[in-house]
């Protein structure tokens, strides 16, 4: 897509189902999208969003929790309805933030007031999460037209993921009809979600590590909230205790039903960042193909998985975003130089990989920055007003 992210998809389709929403429901204010983005998510909101009538578009992204690509990719925006700032933190806390001003009614009434209503296009919008079932429809669908497999037979999904949104995209793929045996979650040195998932209890209390694949360095994970209420049995005052026991001080633990539930369904596992540029080089020197460093964490974890396991059922890999947006760490991993600044950096891979340099990326060179900020986590809630006038 135009951002070089698995995201792009559903962000270029959820404006036009948003304001199609709006229109159907007689709504007359004007929606403020709200982001708190670890990377991806942020452009590809604001490529999807830019210009939209009757849409403003605000992005939070962690100052030192981005690649320079994605960096660049933001900062450079155009579009007369979009705003993007950084905060002193991480990804954490700019997801902490916007939930936190999403839930404010003091804030909803200013906005109100002004002819202004909130929306989302993180994954914590269901308009955002469904148009990703797509892929593993689509993914399924193609492996049995290639011969690769039969009609009915089971397919593994290894997703890298910290927010659980593309992977439990892939669990309401299986829970529509396609067949699926594993879905395998893939982490980081983050690795709340593998512990969870091994333990059923997760905690949060761990020290939150900046990596090499940004996109993934969550501790806080959105919509595991949504896949914990179907397997309890969609038990509403229990996700409450949960997710407030979460709040209050950063843990809780399922039952042993749900752990079961979770186990048959699910397995997980983590790679550092070292294993992570192991892994990278492995493929390179096998295939000649320069893996992303999210995509690389997935790829360790399917290896392990399969070592583990012994099982050899046909397994589908998500592929999550471009190299050229980690040029730095994907040459440092096949042992390239990595001296020049980050255009150089992106021409040094596309001649070490032979993969064209998309289009949208190369651009982002001449582009001129519009978007400098930084602030205090504190201070969302006055950028916004700021932002949006009032």
């Amino acid at each position: 897509g135009p951002t070089c992210a698995f995201k792009d998809m559903a962000l270029q389709i959820l404006p036009y189902l948003l304001t199609t929403s709006i229109k159907k429901l007689g709504v007359d204010k004007k929606v403020v999208i709200l982001v708190a983005t670890s990377g991806d998510t942020g452009k590809a909101a604001l490529e999807g969003f830019k210009d939209v009538e009757g849409t403003e578009i605000l992005v939070f992204y962690p100052e030192d929790g981005v690649s320079a690509m994605q960096k660049k990719q933001m900062t450079t925006q155009e579009g007369g309805n979009v705003g993007v700032c950084a905060i002193k933190g991480n990804f954490d806390d700019a997801q902490t933030g916007v939930k936190t001003i999403f839930t404010s009614k003091e804030t909803a009434d200013k906005l109100a007031e002004n002819g202004m209503m909130f929306s989302s296009a993180n994954s914590i919008n269901w308009g955002r999460l469904a148009p990703q079932i797509i892929y593993y429809v689509s993914t399924y669908a193609q492996l049995v037209a290639d011969g690769e497999i039969e009609l009915g037979d089971k397919i593994n999904i290894v997703v890298p993921t910290g927010n659980f949104g593309n992977i439990l995209a892939g669990y309401y793929a299986k829970h529509m009809g396609v067949p699926v045996n594993k879905l395998i979650c893939a982490s980081n040195a983050n690795n709340v979600l593998t512990d969870f998932i091994k333990t059923g209890i997760y905690d949060r209390n761990r020290p939150f590590h900046t990596t090499i694949s940004p996109s993934m360095d969550i501790l806080i994970s959105s919509n595991l909230e949504r896949l914990l209420y179907h397997l309890s049995g969609s038990d509403d005052a229990q996700i409450r205790e949960w997710f407030g026991s979460l709040s209050k001080t950063g843990r809780y633990e399922v039952t042993d039903e749900v752990k079961k539930a979770i186990a048959d369904e699910f397995y997980a596992g983590c790679c550092d960042d070292e294993q992570t540029k192991a892994c990278i080089k492995e493929i390179y020197d096998e295939y000649s193909y320069t893996c992303d460093t999210h995509t690389a964490v997935a790829v360790k974890v399917y290896k392990d998985y399969a070592a583990a396991t012994g099982d050899e059922t046909k397994t589908v890999i998500a592929s999550t975003a471009s190299p050229y947006k980690f040029s730095g760490s994907v040459l440092a991993a096949i042992g390239k130089d990595t001296n020049a600044d980050e255009f150089g950096l992106v021409d040094e891979l596309a001649e070490v990989s032979k993969i064209p340099v998309p289009a949208s990326l190369a651009a982002l060179k001449d582009k001129e920055v519009r978007f400098t900020k930084v602030i205090d986590k504190a201070d969302m809630k006055d950028y916004i007003y700021s932002a949006l006038g009032i």
